[in-house]
């Protein structure tokens, strides 16, 4: 057994919850991160573990929150384990006498395993296991097998688990000689840092199972723990809890065989709580403590100067030159290409051309690249115009740019943008700020059929390990959760449909407001007991997740293999993608490329290719004019339907309003179409 360690002489009152999932456990979680660490703050206790279902995907999120706080974040995850092959995809036969189940059909099951990282060792080999179990192992859920186990378990603490762990299914199925074989299995594998887990959560067949294992460690001298599988942070939520797996599974809450808890006890307990239940067995409680003093995660993003560490790949230089010379050179050659191209032939034939504004650019060009260079930027230019590049080589069009990143010269100069920002006014700064050192961010706008082709050229040249896609989630909001609680408690989508067209169409609203907004939402649920109850429901669920998707655009690549750093999950259509969204993939140092697919790319690249082929041969897009009065008269007359950001009825109107003949008149119809000067009054000024 392990010796006693500080926390323990320093809390020996305390808990600290090992087995618990927050919202990030999509659909069954109902834990709140920010209720979460105000009550484990309230409660004094020094740690707290996040173990979700198969995933690391709020690591990050849960890891800052408790640093802030000052409270120890335990990384961890309950992962899906099959104690046969993780690469065998034949589902379990059911049968109804369980025990009768042969070897080949048990191991075919999927069962639960609390894994927690000890150290950054752990962390890291976490990481790679979930992304092996979600690329390699994914049938029905992301499997693990004893395989993974013994590759990755450094640095890894493991425990048993729930009922639907493997040693708890097979203990109260009375198979105890799989569950001790699995036992001699895990123990082997984790040696000291495997524990056998125990819950006091009111269900029967658990209190068989905490039997069984609790004279097992006696017998065997292994490690107990306690815990509770925190799903919801109150009694009170256990309800809304429910009706989040009914809104998992398409249950509905009134269905006797509807996937339940069967208990209201799997909330987030105090301290004096969990002792108090377990005072049986009080060193199940003091091995809570001793896990966490075992548990030391520091995750570091930041280097000495306190400047952001990123894993950008080194651009492949076949020169000999160093990446400064490189840079620098391209930059010069490209913007003296710019000054022989189309953009610039009224220009050059001005007489103040050689004195007065090429020095211009030149000396803008000079800022740019000084600036670039002593933020350490170069790299991820080169690697956005190389792609850019050869997208134009291969026939995928790609948009003009959009977004800060037409204000430099340098993008314009090596083809990232096909906009010249100095008759515009354009600032740099808008895109880089040497006040405010983060990394740079193209907004690249590809035609919709090509954009796959380019990131499938970005991972040939990089490697299939350094590049994936980013994880987005869908929440429950507020329209969303009135019609998936209507749904759980029996109403027709048209009764749900009355209710959730109450909800006032204004972004960003919430059940709160929409109250405040709408009278007659108000009177609904003081007449209907049956809408009192879907509201409240729907008020403790609203703002979870609901799924996990893909981000439209992010690209993550990297210099090392993605796992060194993040966790992988995998797509509908097989997808790799990091499980942590942008901002906290940007947050630990991943870069991010947006690769926008756009529909109008397309059907331009089509128009340009027809009239080509059946008007003019050598027509060039870049050659248009762009004074032309024949066009600001189309737009004026709101002709605009499929021209990008001009086509909407909004868009259409104003454009008829405002009546513009040249390009600035579009950028400030561009302008004007926020909610901020729609709602001031500003457009009425202007025009």
């Amino acid at each position: 057994m392990t010796t006693d360690q500080s926390l323990l002489e320093t809390h020996s009152d305390s808990f600290v919850h090992l087995h618990l999932h927050t919202q990030y456990s999509l659909l069954d979680g109902a834990i709140r991160l920010k209720d979460l660490i105000k009550e484990a703050k309230e409660q004094g206790v020094p740690a707290i573990a996040q173990t979700d279902h198969g995933n690391m995907f709020g690591a990050i999120d849960f890891y800052t929150q408790c640093k802030k706080a000052g409270i120890k974040p335990i990384l961890g995850s309950e992962i899906y384990f099959t104690p046969g092959s993780r690469f065998d995809r034949k589902a379990a036969r059911r049968s109804k006498n369980i025990s009768s189940q042969d070897a080949e059909e048990s191991s075919r099951q999927i069962h639960h395993l609390i894994l927690l990282c000890k150290n950054n060792t752990g962390y890291e080999n976490l990481c790679k296991l979930l992304s092996k179990a979600y690329l390699e192992g994914f049938y029905y859920k992301p499997r693990a097998d004893f395989d993974l186990l013994k590759e990755f378990s450094e640095g890894l603490i493991c425990s048993t688990a729930c009922l639907k762990g493997e040693v708890g299914y097979n203990f109260f199925t009375d198979q105890d000689d799989r569950a001790v074989k699995s036992i001699e299995k895990l123990s082997e594998i984790f040696g000291d840092d495997f524990y056998l887990e125990i819950q006091e959560n009111g269900i029967p067949e658990q209190a068989i199972v905490n039997k069984k294992v609790i004279a097992y460690a006696k017998e065997n001298d292994l490690n107990l723990v306690a815990t509770n599988d925190c799903h919801y942070m109150t009694p009170e939520d256990a309800t809304a809890q429910e009706v989040l797996l009914c809104v998992q599974t398409g249950k509905t809450y009134a269905d006797e065989n509807r996937m339940k808890m069967t208990s209201q006890e799997f909330y987030f307990k105090s301290p004096e709580q969990m002792r108090e239940s377990f005072k049986h067995v009080p060193e199940a409680c003091d091995n809570t403590l001793r896990i966490a003093d075992k548990c030391d995660v520091e995750l570091n993003w930041i280097d000495e100067k306190g400047n952001q560490i990123y894993h950008l790949p080194d651009f492949p230089i076949d020169t000999g030159e160093t990446t400064e010379v490189y840079f620098r050179r391209l930059s010069c050659e490209g913007l003296e290409a710019r000054f022989n191209g189309p953009h610039f032939t009224k220009l050059i034939a001005q007489e103040n051309w050689e004195s007065e504004q090429k020095p211009v650019y030149l000396e803008r060009l000079k800022y740019e690249l000084d600036m670039i260079l002593h933020m350490g930027f170069p790299g991820y230019f080169l690697i956005v115009a190389d792609f850019i590049s050869w997208s134009k080589n291969n026939g995928v069009p790609v948009g003009p740019g959009r977004g800060s990143g037409a204000g430099s010269i340098v993008a314009y100069a090596l083809g990232i943008t096909n906009i010249n920002p100095i008759p515009y006014n354009l600032l740099f700064e808008r895109f880089i700020n040497p006040e405010r050192i983060s990394m740079p961010d193209f907004d690249i706008d590809f035609c919709q059929a090509g954009r796959q082709s380019v990131i499938e050229y970005v991972t040939k040249k990089y490697g299939e390990e350094n590049v994936g896609q980013i994880i987005t989630f869908g929440k429950l909001q507020c329209k969303a959760v009135l019609r998936d609680v209507s749904r759980v408690f029996g109403l027709t989508f048209s009764e749900s449909d009355v209710i959730s067209k109450l909800i006032p169409d204004e972004l960003g609203i919430t059940l709160e407001k929409a109250l405040e907004m709408e009278p007659k939402l108000t009177e609904m649920i003081e007449s209907d007991p049956k809408v009192r109850q879907i509201f409240t429901i729907s008020e403790r669920l609203e703002g979870l997740y609901r799924h996990a998707g893909i981000h439209a655009a992010g690209v993550i690549i990297t210099n090392k293999p993605l796992v060194n750093y993040c966790p992988l999950f995998k797509g509908a259509k097989g997808e790799k993608v990091v499980q942590f969204d942008k901002d906290f993939s940007e947050k630990i140092g991943l870069v991010k490329f947006d690769f926008l697919g756009l529909k109008t790319l397309t059907v331009i690249d089509q128009a340009v290719k027809f009239i080509q082929r059946d008007h003019v041969p050598d027509f060039d897009i870049e050659e248009i004019d762009i004074e032309d009065d024949k066009v600001y008269d189309y737009i004026s007359a709101g002709d605009t339907v499929g021209v990008f950001q001009l086509e909407s009825s909004g868009m259409i109107d104003l454009c008829k309003r405002l009546g513009p003949d040249n390009l600035e008149d579009i950028t400030a119809i561009n302008a004007l179409y926020r909610p901020g000067p729609l709602n001031s009054g500003m457009v009425d000024d202007f025009i």
